[in-house]
C-alpha cells in the first residue's frame, strides 16, 4: 500500500516566529483530524532543528529542502546528511526544479545527493519534470525517464524502495497554471511504467508519486482522485493555514 503524502515546500519564506505558528496550527489540526496522508513540512534550514523540536512527528514531519552532494568538508552553506540526521530529519527534497534552474544542479549532482540520503537512511522526495518548451516539443516522457534514469541507476536497488518521487512540470510552478487531471495521470503513470521497466514492478507499485505544480485547495480534490497520484508537493498554498489543511484533508 502506498504512502498518502502531502508536503508544503515553504522555500525561502516566513520569519521565524511565522514558521512555528505555521508548524503548530498545521500540527493542531493534524492531531484533531483524521487524516489519510502523511503530513511532511520543508522550513528554511535554519528553522529545521527548532519546528523539529516543536511538532509530534507522528502528526507532521519536517524535512530540509535540500541536501549536499558531498559527505563533510569545506563546502560553505551547504547541509550533509550526516548533519540532517543527527537533528533527527528523516526525509528532505531533492532536484526541484528551482534548484536545477538557479544553482545548475545536473542529474549527476542529484544523484551523488539521493546516495548521501540513502547512506544515512532519509527519505527523498526526488523532484522530476519538463519546462513548457519541452511539453510543447511534445519531450516531456523523454525528459521525465532522462532525470529519473540519470538519477536513479547508480543507486543500490534496495534502496529505492525509501524513494518519493514528485512530478512538477516546471511550467506549472507558481504560475496558477495547473496540469489538467488527466495530464497529470497519464505522465505519474508512465513514470510508474519507468520504474517497472528499469527496476521492478514491486518499486513501481510501492513508490509515493507526487503531483507539484499550483496544487491549490480548488484542484487538489480531484487531482489527488487519479489513480496513479499519491498526494501532492505543495508550494505557495501550503503556506496558507486554511489552504493547507484543506488540501490535505483532500487526500485519501
Amino acid at each position: 500500500m502506498r504512502d498518502k503524502i502531502v508536503a508544503g515546500n515553504w522555500k525561502m519564506n516566513l520569519t521565524f516566529e511565522q514558521a512555528l505558528q505555521l508548524a503548530n496550527d498545521v500540527n493542531t489540526w493534524v492531531a484533531e483530524n483524521k487524516t489519510d496522508a502523511k503530513v511532511i513540512i520543508a522550513p528554511s534550514s535554519i528553522y529545521l532543528q527548532a519546528i523539529q523540536e516543536t511538532v509530534d512527528e507522528q502528526f507532521v514531519q519536517v524535512a530540509s529542502q535540500d541536501v549536499s552532494n558531498a559527505e563533510k568538508g569545506a563546502y560553505t552553506g551547504d547541509i550533509s546528511a550526516e548533519q540532517l540526521d543527527s537533528i533527527g530529519i528523516n526525509t528532505a527534497i531533492v532536484g526541484h526544479s528551482e534548484r536545477r534552474e538557479y544553482q545548475q544542479e545536473t542529474d549527476e549532482v542529484i544523484a551523488k545527493k539521493l546516495e548521501q540520503l540513502f547512506a544515512k537512511d532519509i527519505t527523498p522526495i526526488f523532484c522530476v519534470g519538463e519546462k513548457l518548451e519541452e511539453r510543447e516539443a511534445d519531450k516531456h516522457f523523454e525528459v521525465v525517464k532522462t532525470q529519473i534514469l540519470n538519477a536513479l541507476n547508480p543507486q543500490q536497488v534496495e534502496n529505492l524502495s525509501k524513494l518519493v518521487i514528485a512530478y512538477e512540470p516546471v511550467w506549472a510552478i507558481g504560475t496558477g497554471v495547473t496540469a489538467s487531471p488527466a495530464q497529470a495521470q497519464e505522465i505519474h503513470a508512465y513514470i510508474r511504467t519507468v520504474l517497472k521497466d528499469a527496476y521492478g514492478e514491486k518499486i513501481a507499485e510501492e513508490t509515493s508519486i507526487l503531483y507539484g505544480g499550483s496544487v491549490n485547495a480548488q484542484n487538489a480534490k480531484e487531482i489527488f482522485s487519479q489513480p496513479d497520484i499519491d498526494g501532492g508537493l505543495v508550494g505557495g498554498a501550503s503556506l496558507k493555514y486554511d489552504d493547507f489543511v484543506q488540501i490535505i484533508a483532500a487526500c485519501k
